[in-house]
């Protein structure tokens, strides 16, 4: 028997690849074009993922092999496509006429739900050859849910003392034995007990042929992990879809075996039946949503003076510092989620040219105009300011967090006629970068259980090598995050906190992999609450 654990938090995607103009390489025909798609690996090596079929004599193919990938928001993921004139057939492209190439992103395809590019002559990133790529993306997941209600009724009594606690377990059959799907909360002292909705993957549920075993559970939960049998039930999966009202009687064998007029030892009742599809945070995408993104910079007195090179500011054309690095792991994947490429940034804990001290300016120092151009704009405004504006202090993120979440709750506003899609289709994201400790704990709490109630999301990187474990308390992993003004809770957990000193001997792929990885789950986490569904799938024509 094996323990079901959660999935990987990845989707699958096919990319399927056609092309125009190609170059004729042949005499007396045309090209026989094939694509080889390659993805780079952790060592910056491009490896062969698949390749399409080799179709003859065609300067406009279309392919009909489709690529499969595994897309990983949280990675930057770089892929090339080179095409071939493949005239032997034969499995070695080495010694097949090259007609073209682009590199991309998976992002990048998955974002512009159908990406044209003119092919690149080999060797020559800038240099056109001949023809066009185009390259779209389709998620292939089964996203459906069997959602339950069950309650019991007339469960054995095992206890001595009080009544029994019933839990329930369903398990499924799948190649001659059992495994776990769910487990259900405990019901304390209640013989007729009622646990709370669930749901099960359909993929866990539903076979292709054959109508799936289902096997339901009931125990008796002890304090030392010696759970009693109250008694079981085995369903094929086919009953249970006939819906609500459906009754199972719990049979305990040893029970069964002993006494003759046994019945049951319950009824296990099924109140609700539904299955639902559950939209991906690639269902939100193609429907149009877009990751509006803000950063927020550090410039207190703690990061040390700017000139110094123990200074976590200072700034080389050698090697980014710690602020550059988190800007550009995580920039350089949100990035492509957002249309046009403007990004405000701020900083904050800094004394200004004009002499004022600010816990919110613009990193360009424009105010009228806050926005940058694209995550290398940030990175030559961040340059700009570092060496223009006097370290300070105290360290409050408050202000920021408020700034970035009254845009966000401009979405939850009431649309007007016209604007429903929209004003649901822009998702925020703040990135914080600070050096340490800061001084407005309980205004930091307050505005971000505030925020919960928003689409938006905040990602902390504390740099440098303070003592970050307040900041902790920030992420809601462990324990619901509480306003200490108002005693309000968050509605969901919207902040991750990293240190980057935990990945500074890794890659800055290993940093972007952990402070994204629950941004999906957010984001679709916030529209599920509010229900609100993806829009339209937008295909180019």
């Amino acid at each position: 028997m094996d323990l079901l654990g959660s999935k990987d938090l990845c989707t699958k995607v096919e990319l399927s690849i056609s092309c125009k103009d190609l170059l004729d390489r042949d005499i007396g025909s045309k090209s026989d074009p094939i694509c080889l798609v390659e993805v780079q690996d952790a060592k910056g090596n491009y490896q062969e993922v698949g390749r399409t079929e080799r179709i003859k004599d065609s300067l406009n193919p279309v392919f009909s092999e489709r690529i499969a990938l595994n897309y990983y928001f949280e990675q930057v993921q770089n892929l090339t496509f080179t095409l071939f004139d493949s005239d032997n057939g034969t499995k070695s492209l080495k010694d097949d006429d090259f007609l073209g190439r682009i590199q991309t992103t998976l992002g990048q395809i998955v974002s512009s739900k159908k990406l044209s590019r003119g092919l690149l002559k080999k060797n020559k990133k800038n240099s056109p050859s001949e023809g066009t790529i185009t390259i779209s993306a389709t998620e292939v997941t089964d996203n459906s849910f069997s959602h339950f209600y069950f309650k019991a009724v007339g469960c054995d009594n095992k206890d001595f003392l009080g009544k029994s606690d019933p839990f329930l377990e369903v398990w499924r059959h799948e190649n001659n034995d059992w495994s776990l799907c769910y487990r259900s909360e405990v019901v304390k002292n209640d013989l007729s007990p009622i646990w709370k909705r669930f749901k099960i993957a359909n993929y866990l549920l539903i076979q292709k042929e054959g109508d799936r075993r289902v096997k339901f559970i009931c125990y008796d939960a002890d304090s030392d992990g010696s759970h009693d049998l109250i008694g079981e039930c085995e369903v094929p999966m086919s009953q249970l879809q006939q819906g609500d009202g459906k009754e199972f009687a719990l049979i305990n064998p040893k029970k069964k075996a002993k006494k003759k007029n046994y019945k049951n030892s319950g009824v296990l009742v099924l109140q609700e039946y539904q299955v639902k599809k559950e939209a991906s945070f690639l269902d939100y995408l193609f429907g149009g949503l877009q990751l509006n993104f803000t950063v927020g910079i550090d410039f207190t007195g703690s990061n040390g003076p700017q000139n110094n090179p123990t200074s976590l500011h200072y700034v080389t054309d050698r090697c980014p510092n710690e602020y550059q690095q988190s800007l550009y792991a995580v920039g350089n994947i949100i990035q492509d989620y957002d249309y046009d490429k403007m990004f405000p940034a701020f900083g904050f804990g800094a004394v200004l040219p004009n002499g004022e001290r600010s816990h919110e300016f613009p990193l360009n120092l424009n105010p009228e105009n806050p926005y940058c151009s694209g995550i290398h704009g940030i990175s030559e405004a961040y340059k700009s300011t570092v060496t223009k504006v006097r370290f300070s202090g105290p360290t409050c993120i408050s202000p920021i967090i408020r700034h970035v979440s009254a845009f966000a709750s401009q979405q939850t506003a009431t649309p007007t006629k016209g604007q429903k899609t929209a004003i649901q289709q822009n998702y925020f994201v703040l990135l914080i970068m600070t050096d340490g400790e800061i001084t407005d704990m309980a205004e930091t709490k307050h505005a971000i259980v505030a925020a919960s109630n928003f689409p938006m999301s905040i990602i902390i990187v504390g740099v440098g090598h303070a003592d970050f474990s307040k900041m902790r308390e920030l992420d809601g992993d462990d324990k619901t995050l509480t306003c200490p003004v108002t005693g309000n809770r968050s509605t969901r957990d919207i902040v991750q906190f990293v240190p980057f000193s935990k990945f500074k001997s890794t890659s800055n792929e290993e940093l972007a992999r952990a402070v994204l990885a629950e941004l999906p789950k957010q984001v679709t986490n916030y529209y599920e609450k509010n229900g609100i569904e993806p829009g339209v799938r937008q295909f180019a024509q």
